[in-house]
């Protein structure tokens, strides 16, 4: 069996495809590394988990970042993924003339109920390579955090997976802490 030699796609050519109908404006799509990629359906536990996050980072950081849902950020010429949360440099134009890259970016949050293997598989190589230093994988079936550092190009040297009964600091903000049983669903005791 010989190997596809596959033409990738760069994020200006993905931009056309949008601009002249190849892909519909509702398309839930994301290029990754060259490739349009589906992005999965977003379960009720999966949004509750985004906005619960979303409302601790708004109450914890303020005016520190700005914080952006399932918008594209740009990571080299063949990467625009939307993740989940993006915790970014403050801009005055809200990034209206571009999409943030990785010097812009101090954390970027996914969620995951059915993509955990993809958020820390081909995400998580996409990030590391683009020098994303703080990244996190929220697992909302296990009640864990992954949180991935240290970034190279062989991917993430630190990874640590945090209970429901841990907190976390973002790197950028050593003195903010979140506790990771804020981010999920509360447990309900007898």
């Amino acid at each position: 069996m010989t190997l596809l030699d596959i033409r990738l796609l760069t994020v200006q050519e993905y931009h056309r495809m949008a601009e002249i109908g190849i892909l519909d404006a509702d398309e839930r799509v994301e290029l990754l590394a060259g490739q349009i990629v589906k992005k999965a359906a977003k379960s009720p536990p999966h949004c509750a988990a985004v906005k619960r996050t979303e409302n601790l980072v708004n109450n914890r950081l303020g005016n520190r970042v700005l914080v952006r849902l399932q918008d594209p950020v740009r990571l080299n010429d063949n990467s625009e993924p939307e993740p989940d949360i993006a915790l970014l440099v403050r801009d005055p134009l809200y990034y209206e003339d571009h999409h943030p890259t990785p010097s812009e970016i101090y954390l970027i949050i996914e969620v995951a109920d059915t993509t955990l293997r993809t958020d820390l598989g081909i995400k998580a190589n996409l990030y590391a390579r683009s020098q994303i230093a703080d990244y996190w994988v929220l697992d909302v079936n296990n009640r864990q955090l992954h949180v991935l550092r240290e970034p190279s190009q062989d991917g993430y040297q630190s990874i640590a997976v945090l209970g429901d009964d841990a907190s976390i600091s973002p790197l950028q903000f050593p003195d903010i802490s979140f506790a990771v049983r804020d981010m999920l669903r509360p447990l309900i005791t007898v």
